[in-house]
């Protein structure tokens, strides 16, 4: 009975935030769905039904799987920095180190910013003439290594992947958390027998943080779907739509001349079904972590 009185005090403080998702979230969701069988402009009115030729649209569109392959690549740069130097950092802070909370706070800090911010502050340092980077190459006599890192089809989606190595605090917060978590022992019994630093490091630690490896990957990958910003403010998906993701992809879309909106809403709800699968997953992850 004390069980049922406390569930039905925490569904009363849930109700009004599930009135909320359930007027917000589920009617877009509707109105998604609905609108992405019309061809319709962007003042909806007048709409003609179009059936499933949006979706077909889309998927015959080679410019939307380029999309969905670069979001891709940039969830596998988040992921690849967070799995390298974002565990080594949290590996070495765990050491004790003199001042470690403060380089806990230098790394942590960048991916607490908006992203928009730091995309900002990359595009203008990337810039061809003014950049700080092109400047520092000419000032040590390296002026020609200076590249247009943004407008040169070659270099800039590696130029916008290089942002993630800055966004490595969330990784570093997982594996500190997990790290504290292993048994101090299984260390001690690998140095006393003869085991060095960087092999404790690379075949101990490493296997043990199995399930962290599994969180930081699906919350990466998750989280590409959300890298709009970064790239429509380091290069607006260009050169020639080199480094156009999904979110960009759509944004073009909506606001081309004469733009079919139900496309539009036809790519949404594709990206939202193939988020909600790598969501689902993540849950199923998580779940089978706690039961362990």
């Amino acid at each position: 009975m004390k069980q049922r009185k406390k569930d039905a005090i925490a569904y009363v403080f849930l109700i009004p935030l599930l009135v909320l998702f359930a007027v917000f979230l589920g009617y877009s969701f509707y109105f998604l769905i609905k609108e992405s069988f019309y061809k319709v402009n962007i003042s909806f009115r007048e709409p003609e039904f179009f059936g499933l030729r949006n979706y077909k649209n889309v998927i015959s569109d080679k410019q939307f799987w380029r999309s969905l392959l670069n979001t891709f690549l940039l969830s596998s740069a988040n992921i690849f920095f967070g799995l390298t130097v974002g565990y080594l950092i949290a590996v070495f802070l765990k050491l004790k180190i003199k001042g470690r909370r403060f380089f806990h706070a230098v790394f942590f800090i960048p991916s607490m910013l908006p992203i928009a911010l730091m995309a900002a502050i990359f595009n203008s340092m990337l810039q061809y003439k003014e950049g700080v980077i092109n400047q520092i190459l000419r000032a040590v006599g390296l002026g020609g290594l200076a590249q247009r890192w943004l407008a040169n089809p070659d270099l800039a989606m590696m130029s916008v992947m290089s942002v993630s190595f800055f966004l490595i605090g969330i990784p570093i917060m997982y594996y500190t958390a997990d790290l504290t978590t292993i048994d101090a022992s299984v260390m001690e019994a690998a140095v006393v027998d003869g085991a060095k630093l960087r092999h404790v490091v690379t075949m101990i630690l490493y296997p043990m943080l199995k399930s962290t490896h599994k969180t930081i990957i699906l919350s990466m990958l998750l989280g590409g779907f959300r890298e709009m910003d970064r790239v429509f403010l380091m290069t607006d998906g260009g050169p020639g739509g080199v480094t156009e993701i999904t979110g960009t992809y759509i944004y073009r879309a909506s606001r081309a001349p004469g733009a079919n909106i139900g496309k539009v809403c036809a790519a949404s709800v594709l990206v939202l079904l193939l988020s909600f699968v790598v969501g689902a997953v993540q849950l199923q992850m998580t779940k089978k972590k706690n039961k362990g």
